[in-house]
Protein backbone atom coordinates (compact mmCIF):
# COMPACT_ATOMS: atom_id res chain seq x y z
CA UNK A 1 0.00 0.00 0.00
CA UNK A 2 2.87 2.38 0.72
CA UNK A 3 4.15 1.96 -2.83
CA UNK A 4 0.64 2.45 -4.23
CA UNK A 5 -0.31 5.51 -2.19
CA UNK A 6 3.06 7.20 -1.82
CA UNK A 7 2.75 10.39 0.23
CA UNK A 8 -0.90 9.57 1.06
CA UNK A 9 0.05 6.43 2.97
CA UNK A 10 0.28 8.18 6.35
CA UNK A 11 -3.23 9.62 5.92
CA UNK A 12 -4.49 6.18 4.89
CA UNK A 13 -3.09 4.52 8.04
CA UNK A 14 -4.52 7.31 10.18
CA UNK A 15 -7.97 6.77 8.65
CA UNK A 16 -7.84 3.07 9.53
CA UNK A 17 -7.46 3.99 13.19
CA UNK A 18 -10.68 6.03 13.23
CA UNK A 19 -14.21 4.79 13.82
CA UNK A 20 -15.87 3.84 10.52
CA UNK A 21 -18.82 5.99 9.43
CA UNK A 22 -22.36 4.62 9.76
CA UNK A 23 -24.46 4.77 6.62
CA UNK A 24 -27.87 3.55 5.54
CA UNK A 25 -29.88 3.47 2.32
CA UNK A 26 -33.57 4.32 2.43
CA UNK A 27 -36.19 2.17 0.73
CA UNK A 28 -37.88 4.56 -1.73
CA UNK A 29 -41.22 2.77 -1.38
CA UNK A 30 -41.62 2.87 2.40
CA UNK A 31 -42.00 6.53 3.18
CA UNK A 32 -39.00 7.46 5.31
CA UNK A 33 -37.12 10.73 4.77
CA UNK A 34 -33.72 11.88 5.93
CA UNK A 35 -33.52 14.95 8.16
CA UNK A 36 -31.94 17.95 6.43
CA UNK A 37 -29.14 17.92 9.00
CA UNK A 38 -27.84 14.52 7.85
CA UNK A 39 -25.08 14.20 5.25
CA UNK A 40 -25.96 12.50 1.99
CA UNK A 41 -23.85 9.79 0.40
CA UNK A 42 -22.86 11.69 -2.77
CA UNK A 43 -23.12 8.77 -5.20
CA UNK A 44 -26.41 7.30 -3.93
CA UNK A 45 -29.66 9.24 -4.10
CA UNK A 46 -31.11 7.65 -0.96
CA UNK A 47 -27.91 6.96 0.92
CA UNK A 48 -27.09 8.94 4.04
CA UNK A 49 -24.68 9.02 6.91
CA UNK A 50 -26.12 8.93 10.41
CA UNK A 51 -24.27 10.50 13.33
CA UNK A 52 -24.03 7.38 15.48
CA UNK A 53 -24.87 3.69 15.34
CA UNK A 54 -28.13 2.92 17.17
CA UNK A 55 -29.29 -0.56 18.11
CA UNK A 56 -30.99 -1.19 14.77
CA UNK A 57 -32.69 -4.32 16.11
CA UNK A 58 -34.83 -2.05 18.31
CA UNK A 59 -36.20 -0.13 15.33
CA UNK A 60 -39.30 -1.80 13.83
CA UNK A 61 -38.73 0.14 10.61
CA UNK A 62 -35.42 -1.67 10.10
CA UNK A 63 -37.19 -5.02 10.53
CA UNK A 64 -39.76 -3.90 7.95
CA UNK A 65 -37.17 -3.10 5.27
CA UNK A 66 -37.70 0.67 5.40
CA UNK A 67 -33.93 1.09 5.17
CA UNK A 68 -30.84 -1.07 4.78
CA UNK A 69 -27.67 -0.59 6.81
CA UNK A 70 -24.99 -0.54 4.13
CA UNK A 71 -21.41 0.58 3.82
CA UNK A 72 -21.39 3.82 1.80
CA UNK A 73 -18.72 2.91 -0.77
CA UNK A 74 -20.79 -0.09 -1.88
CA UNK A 75 -23.59 2.27 -2.88
CA UNK A 76 -21.45 3.37 -5.85
CA UNK A 77 -23.25 0.53 -7.63
CA UNK A 78 -25.95 3.12 -8.32
CA UNK A 79 -23.59 5.14 -10.52
CA UNK A 80 -22.50 2.02 -12.40
CA UNK A 81 -26.15 1.14 -12.99
CA UNK A 82 -27.14 4.62 -14.16
CA UNK A 83 -24.25 4.58 -16.63
CA UNK A 84 -25.52 1.45 -18.42
CA UNK A 85 -29.29 1.76 -17.86
CA UNK A 86 -29.93 3.58 -21.14
CA UNK A 87 -28.34 0.73 -23.12
CA UNK A 88 -30.55 -2.00 -21.65
CA UNK A 89 -33.89 -3.52 -22.60
CA UNK A 90 -36.98 -1.98 -21.03
CA UNK A 91 -37.23 -4.95 -18.65
CA UNK A 92 -33.71 -6.28 -18.11
CA UNK A 93 -32.85 -9.57 -16.42
CA UNK A 94 -30.01 -9.14 -13.94
CA UNK A 95 -27.87 -11.58 -11.92
CA UNK A 96 -26.30 -10.64 -8.60
CA UNK A 97 -24.04 -13.67 -8.33
CA UNK A 98 -22.54 -13.33 -4.84
CA UNK A 99 -25.47 -11.56 -3.26
CA UNK A 100 -25.68 -12.29 0.49
CA UNK A 101 -26.55 -10.63 2.75
CA UNK A 102 -28.40 -8.47 0.23
CA UNK A 103 -27.03 -4.92 0.18
CA UNK A 104 -26.40 -4.77 -3.55
CA UNK A 105 -29.51 -6.83 -4.37
CA UNK A 106 -31.89 -4.58 -2.45
CA UNK A 107 -30.21 -1.59 -4.09
CA UNK A 108 -30.60 -3.12 -7.55
CA UNK A 109 -34.20 -4.08 -6.81
CA UNK A 110 -34.96 -0.38 -6.30
CA UNK A 111 -33.00 0.75 -9.36
CA UNK A 112 -34.48 -1.72 -11.85
CA UNK A 113 -37.47 -0.52 -13.91
CA UNK A 114 -40.91 -1.99 -13.21
CA UNK A 115 -41.30 -5.47 -14.67
CA UNK A 116 -37.60 -6.36 -14.56
CA UNK A 117 -36.21 -9.47 -12.89
CA UNK A 118 -33.28 -9.76 -10.49
CA UNK A 119 -31.77 -13.15 -9.71
CA UNK A 120 -29.92 -12.98 -6.39
CA UNK A 121 -27.64 -15.95 -5.81
CA UNK A 122 -25.73 -17.18 -2.79
CA UNK A 123 -23.79 -20.44 -2.84
CA UNK A 124 -23.78 -20.94 0.97
CA UNK A 125 -27.19 -22.19 2.09
CA UNK A 126 -27.35 -20.42 5.47
CA UNK A 127 -26.43 -17.12 3.84
CA UNK A 128 -29.05 -17.71 1.15
CA UNK A 129 -31.67 -17.72 3.92
CA UNK A 130 -30.45 -14.33 5.17
CA UNK A 131 -30.53 -13.08 1.58
CA UNK A 132 -34.12 -14.29 1.25
CA UNK A 133 -35.15 -12.50 4.44
CA UNK A 134 -33.61 -9.18 3.39
CA UNK A 135 -34.96 -9.44 -0.16
CA UNK A 136 -38.46 -10.21 1.11
CA UNK A 137 -38.45 -7.36 3.59
CA UNK A 138 -37.32 -4.92 0.90
CA UNK A 139 -40.68 -5.59 -0.72
CA UNK A 140 -40.13 -5.03 -4.44
CA UNK A 141 -41.32 -8.46 -5.58
CA UNK A 142 -38.87 -8.60 -8.49
CA UNK A 143 -36.27 -10.94 -6.97
CA UNK A 144 -35.71 -14.67 -7.37
CA UNK A 145 -33.26 -15.99 -4.77
CA UNK A 146 -31.14 -18.98 -5.78
CA UNK A 147 -28.69 -21.16 -3.88
CA UNK A 148 -26.39 -22.43 -6.62
CA UNK A 149 -22.76 -22.74 -7.61
CA UNK A 150 -21.66 -20.15 -10.21
CA UNK A 151 -21.03 -22.89 -12.78
CA UNK A 152 -24.75 -23.79 -12.72
CA UNK A 153 -25.48 -20.50 -14.48
CA UNK A 154 -23.16 -21.35 -17.37
CA UNK A 155 -25.88 -23.46 -19.00
CA UNK A 156 -28.17 -20.41 -19.19
CA UNK A 157 -26.49 -19.13 -22.32
CA UNK A 158 -27.03 -15.42 -23.08
CA UNK A 159 -29.65 -15.21 -20.34
CA UNK A 160 -28.69 -12.05 -18.44
CA UNK A 161 -28.47 -8.46 -19.58
CA UNK A 162 -26.28 -7.57 -16.60
CA UNK A 163 -24.21 -9.66 -14.19
CA UNK A 164 -23.03 -8.14 -10.93
CA UNK A 165 -20.16 -9.93 -9.19
CA UNK A 166 -19.13 -8.64 -5.78
CA UNK A 167 -16.39 -11.23 -5.70
CA UNK A 168 -15.19 -13.11 -2.61
CA UNK A 169 -11.87 -11.49 -1.79
CA UNK A 170 -9.14 -11.02 0.80
CA UNK A 171 -11.11 -8.23 2.46
CA UNK A 172 -8.37 -5.63 2.86
CA UNK A 173 -10.92 -2.85 2.54
CA UNK A 174 -12.73 -4.11 5.63
CA UNK A 175 -9.75 -4.15 7.99
CA UNK A 176 -11.12 -1.16 9.91
CA UNK A 177 -14.52 -2.77 10.49
CA UNK A 178 -13.54 -6.43 10.76
CA UNK A 179 -10.46 -7.38 12.83
CA UNK A 180 -10.86 -11.01 11.74
CA UNK A 181 -10.13 -9.96 8.16
CA UNK A 182 -6.69 -8.80 9.31
CA UNK A 183 -5.97 -12.14 11.00
CA UNK A 184 -7.01 -14.13 7.92
CA UNK A 185 -4.98 -12.09 5.44
CA UNK A 186 -1.90 -13.56 3.77
CA UNK A 187 -0.22 -13.30 0.39
CA UNK A 188 -1.18 -16.91 -0.25
CA UNK A 189 -4.82 -16.08 0.42
CA UNK A 190 -4.64 -13.14 -1.99
CA UNK A 191 -3.49 -15.49 -4.77
CA UNK A 192 -6.16 -18.05 -3.87
CA UNK A 193 -8.81 -15.34 -4.04
CA UNK A 194 -7.58 -14.17 -7.44
CA UNK A 195 -7.73 -17.72 -8.80
CA UNK A 196 -11.26 -18.10 -7.43
CA UNK A 197 -12.27 -14.83 -9.07
CA UNK A 198 -10.99 -16.08 -12.43
CA UNK A 199 -12.94 -19.29 -11.99
CA UNK A 200 -16.16 -17.49 -11.04
CA UNK A 201 -15.93 -15.19 -14.06
CA UNK A 202 -15.24 -18.11 -16.39
CA UNK A 203 -18.17 -20.08 -14.94
CA UNK A 204 -20.77 -17.38 -15.62
CA UNK A 205 -19.42 -15.64 -18.71
CA UNK A 206 -21.54 -17.77 -21.03
CA UNK A 207 -24.70 -16.56 -19.24
CA UNK A 208 -24.08 -12.91 -20.13
CA UNK A 209 -25.73 -11.72 -23.34
CA UNK A 210 -23.67 -10.26 -26.18
CA UNK A 211 -23.39 -6.52 -25.49
CA UNK A 212 -24.40 -7.26 -21.90
CA UNK A 213 -22.64 -5.66 -18.96
CA UNK A 214 -20.50 -6.98 -16.12
CA UNK A 215 -20.17 -4.96 -12.91
CA UNK A 216 -17.20 -6.37 -11.01
CA UNK A 217 -16.26 -5.32 -7.49
CA UNK A 218 -14.24 -6.35 -4.45
CA UNK A 219 -13.68 -4.91 -0.99
CA UNK A 220 -9.91 -5.22 -1.25
CA UNK A 221 -7.01 -3.03 -2.40
CA UNK A 222 -4.41 -5.26 -4.03
CA UNK A 223 -4.05 -5.26 -7.81
CA UNK A 224 -4.03 -9.10 -8.02
CA UNK A 225 -7.75 -9.21 -7.27
CA UNK A 226 -8.66 -6.04 -9.12
CA UNK A 227 -6.72 -4.63 -12.09
CA UNK A 228 -5.02 -7.95 -12.81
CA UNK A 229 -8.41 -9.68 -12.89
CA UNK A 230 -9.53 -7.12 -15.48
CA UNK A 231 -6.36 -7.82 -17.46
CA UNK A 232 -7.09 -11.56 -17.30
CA UNK A 233 -10.58 -10.86 -18.67
CA UNK A 234 -9.21 -8.90 -21.63
CA UNK A 235 -6.75 -11.71 -22.40
CA UNK A 236 -9.41 -14.42 -22.40
CA UNK A 237 -12.62 -12.74 -23.59
CA UNK A 238 -13.74 -9.95 -25.87
CA UNK A 239 -14.65 -7.05 -23.60
CA UNK A 240 -14.39 -3.30 -23.45
CA UNK A 241 -14.44 -0.91 -20.54
CA UNK A 242 -17.34 1.38 -19.69
CA UNK A 243 -16.50 4.73 -18.17
CA UNK A 244 -18.44 5.92 -15.14
CA UNK A 245 -18.27 9.70 -14.88
CA UNK A 246 -17.36 10.76 -11.34
CA UNK A 247 -17.02 14.36 -10.12
CA UNK A 248 -13.60 15.29 -8.74
CA UNK A 249 -15.11 16.27 -5.39
CA UNK A 250 -16.08 12.66 -4.69
CA UNK A 251 -12.35 11.89 -4.30
CA UNK A 252 -12.64 8.51 -6.00
CA UNK A 253 -9.34 7.25 -7.41
CA UNK A 254 -9.50 6.05 -11.03
CA UNK A 255 -7.06 3.42 -12.30
CA UNK A 256 -6.82 2.14 -15.87
CA UNK A 257 -6.01 -1.32 -17.21
CA UNK A 258 -6.11 -1.81 -20.99
CA UNK A 259 -8.64 1.02 -21.37
CA UNK A 260 -10.83 -0.35 -18.57
CA UNK A 261 -11.30 2.02 -15.67
CA UNK A 262 -11.33 0.81 -12.09
CA UNK A 263 -12.84 2.98 -9.38
CA UNK A 264 -11.05 2.81 -6.03
CA UNK A 265 -12.33 3.99 -2.67
CA UNK A 266 -9.84 4.71 0.11
CA UNK A 267 -10.98 5.63 3.64
CA UNK A 268 -8.70 8.68 3.86
CA UNK A 269 -10.23 10.11 0.68
CA UNK A 270 -13.87 9.04 0.82
CA UNK A 271 -16.22 8.56 3.75
CA UNK A 272 -16.48 4.80 3.56
CA UNK A 273 -14.51 1.57 3.47
CA UNK A 274 -12.20 0.19 0.79
CA UNK A 275 -13.83 -0.76 -2.52
CA UNK A 276 -12.87 -1.47 -6.12
CA UNK A 277 -15.44 -1.45 -8.92
CA UNK A 278 -15.29 -1.67 -12.71
CA UNK A 279 -17.88 -1.87 -15.49
CA UNK A 280 -17.26 -3.89 -18.65
CA UNK A 281 -19.26 -4.75 -21.75
CA UNK A 282 -19.17 -8.11 -23.49
CA UNK A 283 -18.47 -7.76 -27.21
CA UNK A 284 -18.64 -11.41 -28.32
CA UNK A 285 -21.17 -14.21 -28.76
CA UNK A 286 -24.70 -14.33 -30.13
CA UNK A 287 -28.23 -14.33 -28.74
CA UNK A 288 -29.84 -17.67 -27.86
CA UNK A 289 -33.46 -18.68 -27.54
CA UNK A 290 -34.68 -21.06 -24.86
CA UNK A 291 -36.55 -24.31 -25.20
CA UNK A 292 -39.60 -24.65 -23.03
CA UNK A 293 -39.25 -27.54 -20.56
CA UNK A 294 -41.53 -30.52 -21.11
CA UNK A 295 -42.65 -30.50 -17.50
CA UNK A 296 -43.05 -27.01 -16.01
CA UNK A 297 -42.01 -26.28 -12.44
CA UNK A 298 -44.41 -23.38 -12.05
CA UNK A 299 -48.14 -23.79 -12.58
CA UNK A 300 -50.31 -20.91 -13.68
CA UNK A 301 -52.75 -20.20 -10.87
CA UNK A 302 -56.39 -21.09 -11.61
CA UNK A 303 -58.54 -18.04 -12.32
CA UNK A 304 -60.86 -18.96 -9.43
CA UNK A 305 -57.98 -18.79 -6.95
CA UNK A 306 -56.62 -15.56 -8.41
CA UNK A 307 -60.02 -13.94 -7.92
CA UNK A 308 -59.93 -14.82 -4.21
CA UNK A 309 -56.74 -12.82 -3.58
CA UNK A 310 -56.40 -10.41 -6.51
CA UNK A 311 -57.88 -7.59 -4.43
CA UNK A 312 -54.92 -7.92 -2.07
CA UNK A 313 -52.63 -6.46 -4.78
CA UNK A 314 -53.00 -2.92 -6.10
CA UNK A 315 -51.90 -3.56 -9.70
CA UNK A 316 -52.85 -7.16 -10.39
CA UNK A 317 -52.01 -7.04 -14.11
CA UNK A 318 -48.36 -6.22 -13.40
CA UNK A 319 -47.82 -9.74 -12.10
CA UNK A 320 -47.78 -13.39 -13.14
CA UNK A 321 -50.02 -15.39 -10.77
CA UNK A 322 -48.55 -18.82 -10.09
CA UNK A 323 -48.97 -21.80 -7.81
CA UNK A 324 -45.96 -23.24 -6.04
CA UNK A 325 -46.98 -26.14 -3.80
CA UNK A 326 -49.87 -24.74 -1.70
CA UNK A 327 -48.80 -21.13 -2.09
CA UNK A 328 -49.98 -18.42 -4.43
CA UNK A 329 -46.87 -16.66 -5.75
CA UNK A 330 -46.49 -13.64 -8.00
CA UNK A 331 -43.62 -12.70 -10.32
CA UNK A 332 -43.23 -9.69 -12.63
CA UNK A 333 -45.48 -10.08 -15.68
CA UNK A 334 -43.69 -11.61 -18.66
CA UNK A 335 -41.06 -13.38 -16.56
CA UNK A 336 -42.70 -16.81 -16.41
CA UNK A 337 -40.41 -18.37 -19.04
CA UNK A 338 -37.34 -16.95 -17.32
CA UNK A 339 -38.45 -18.46 -14.02
CA UNK A 340 -38.92 -21.83 -15.73
CA UNK A 341 -35.42 -21.74 -17.22
CA UNK A 342 -33.94 -20.87 -13.85
CA UNK A 343 -35.80 -23.73 -12.21
CA UNK A 344 -34.25 -26.18 -14.69
CA UNK A 345 -30.67 -25.15 -13.91
CA UNK A 346 -30.54 -23.66 -10.41
CA UNK A 347 -31.91 -24.26 -6.93
CA UNK A 348 -34.60 -21.66 -6.32
CA UNK A 349 -35.01 -20.74 -2.66
CA UNK A 350 -37.59 -17.98 -3.00
CA UNK A 351 -39.29 -16.18 -5.85
CA UNK A 352 -41.26 -12.97 -6.22
CA UNK A 353 -43.81 -12.66 -3.43
CA UNK A 354 -45.51 -15.40 -1.45
CA UNK A 355 -48.99 -13.87 -1.40
CA UNK A 356 -51.18 -16.48 0.23
CA UNK A 357 -51.58 -20.05 1.31
CA UNK A 358 -54.58 -21.60 -0.44
CA UNK A 359 -56.31 -24.45 1.37
CA UNK A 360 -59.74 -25.61 0.18
CA UNK A 361 -60.60 -22.26 -1.41
CA UNK A 362 -59.55 -20.48 1.80
CA UNK A 363 -56.77 -17.91 1.42
CA UNK A 364 -54.50 -16.94 4.30
CA UNK A 365 -52.10 -14.00 3.78
CA UNK A 366 -48.40 -14.78 4.10
CA UNK A 367 -45.71 -12.63 5.79
CA UNK A 368 -44.16 -11.46 2.51
CA UNK A 369 -47.44 -9.88 1.42
CA UNK A 370 -47.44 -7.52 4.41
CA UNK A 371 -44.00 -6.22 3.39
CA UNK A 372 -44.74 -6.01 -0.35
CA UNK A 373 -44.83 -2.53 -1.89
CA UNK A 374 -47.88 -3.30 -4.02
CA UNK A 375 -49.97 -4.83 -1.21
CA UNK A 376 -53.41 -3.21 -0.94
CA UNK A 377 -53.80 -2.19 2.74
CA UNK A 378 -57.39 -1.06 2.13
CA UNK A 379 -58.39 -4.69 1.78
CA UNK A 380 -57.40 -5.51 5.38
CA UNK A 381 -58.15 -4.35 8.88
CA UNK A 382 -55.15 -2.31 10.03
CA UNK A 383 -53.88 -2.02 13.60
CA UNK A 384 -51.41 0.82 14.26
CA UNK A 385 -49.24 -0.08 17.25
CA UNK A 386 -46.80 1.79 19.47
CA UNK A 387 -43.12 0.95 19.85
CA UNK A 388 -43.55 -1.55 22.69
CA UNK A 389 -46.29 -3.50 20.92
CA UNK A 390 -44.30 -3.42 17.68
CA UNK A 391 -41.25 -4.91 19.37
CA UNK A 392 -43.32 -7.54 21.17
CA UNK A 393 -44.87 -8.44 17.83
CA UNK A 394 -41.37 -8.73 16.31
CA UNK A 395 -40.39 -11.00 19.21
CA UNK A 396 -43.31 -13.18 18.05
CA UNK A 397 -45.26 -12.65 21.25
CA UNK A 398 -49.05 -12.61 21.13
CA UNK A 399 -50.21 -9.03 21.62
CA UNK A 400 -53.46 -7.70 23.07
CA UNK A 401 -55.66 -5.75 20.64
CA UNK A 402 -59.12 -4.27 20.66
CA UNK A 403 -61.87 -6.80 20.08
CA UNK A 404 -62.37 -8.08 16.57
CA UNK A 405 -62.08 -11.13 14.35
CA UNK A 406 -59.93 -12.29 11.46
CA UNK A 407 -56.70 -11.09 9.88
CA UNK A 408 -55.18 -7.77 10.88
CA UNK A 409 -52.21 -5.96 9.42
CA UNK A 410 -49.86 -4.72 12.15
CA UNK A 411 -48.45 -1.29 11.28
CA UNK A 412 -45.84 0.89 13.00
CA UNK A 413 -45.55 4.53 11.91
CA UNK A 414 -47.53 3.70 8.75
CA UNK A 415 -45.09 0.91 7.83
CA UNK A 416 -46.52 -2.65 7.73
CA UNK A 417 -44.77 -5.28 9.83
CA UNK A 418 -46.86 -8.44 9.47
CA UNK A 419 -50.06 -10.28 10.33
CA UNK A 420 -52.01 -11.38 13.36
CA UNK A 421 -55.19 -13.40 13.34
CA UNK A 422 -57.56 -12.10 15.95
CA UNK A 423 -60.06 -14.15 17.92
CA UNK A 424 -61.73 -11.89 20.45
CA UNK A 425 -59.08 -10.09 22.51
CA UNK A 426 -56.45 -12.69 21.62
CA UNK A 427 -54.35 -12.18 18.50
CA UNK A 428 -52.19 -15.03 17.20
CA UNK A 429 -48.87 -13.80 15.86
CA UNK A 430 -47.88 -14.90 12.32
CA UNK A 431 -44.50 -13.20 12.18
CA UNK A 432 -41.94 -15.75 10.87
CA UNK A 433 -40.14 -17.50 13.69
CA UNK A 434 -36.78 -17.34 11.89
CA UNK A 435 -37.05 -13.53 11.62
CA UNK A 436 -38.03 -12.84 15.22
CA UNK A 437 -36.23 -10.41 17.52
CA UNK A 438 -34.25 -12.70 19.81
CA UNK A 439 -33.29 -10.12 22.43
CA UNK A 440 -34.58 -10.73 25.96
CA UNK A 441 -37.26 -8.19 26.93
CA UNK A 442 -35.27 -7.03 29.97
CA UNK A 443 -32.39 -6.21 27.65
CA UNK A 444 -34.80 -4.40 25.33
CA UNK A 445 -36.05 -2.23 28.18
CA UNK A 446 -32.50 -1.51 29.31
CA UNK A 447 -31.42 -0.36 25.86
CA UNK A 448 -34.62 1.40 24.88
CA UNK A 449 -34.32 4.48 27.07
CA UNK A 450 -35.93 6.54 24.31
CA UNK A 451 -37.46 5.81 20.89
CA UNK A 452 -35.22 5.63 17.85
CA UNK A 453 -36.05 8.84 15.99
CA UNK A 454 -33.13 9.33 13.61
CA UNK A 455 -35.43 9.22 10.56
CA UNK A 456 -38.62 11.10 9.75
CA UNK A 457 -41.84 9.54 8.50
Amino acid sequence: MQATLGSEYVSFVSALEKEPPVSIRLNPQKGLHSPATYSAVPWAERGLYIPQRPVFALDPRWHAGAYYVQEASSMFLEQAWKTIAGSLDAKPVVLDLCAAPGGKSTHLASLLPQGSLLVSNEVIRSRAQILTENSTKWGRGNIIVTNSDPQDFGDLESFFDVIVIDAPCSGEGMFRKDPDAVKEWSEANVHLCAERQHRILADVWNALKPDGFLIYSTCTYNANENEQVLQWLTENYEVKGVEVVVPDQWNITVSSTRDINGYRFYPHRTEGEGLFMAVLQKTEGQERSFRKPKKPTWLKAPRKEVEIVSGWIQERDDWEWLRWQEKMVILPAGMYDHAEQLAQHTRIVYAGVDVAEIIRDQANPLPALALFDDMNPRHFAVEEVDLEKALRFLKKEDIALETGKGWKLIVYQNIPLGWVKQIGHRANNYFPNEWRLRMDWREVEKLLTEPITFLEV
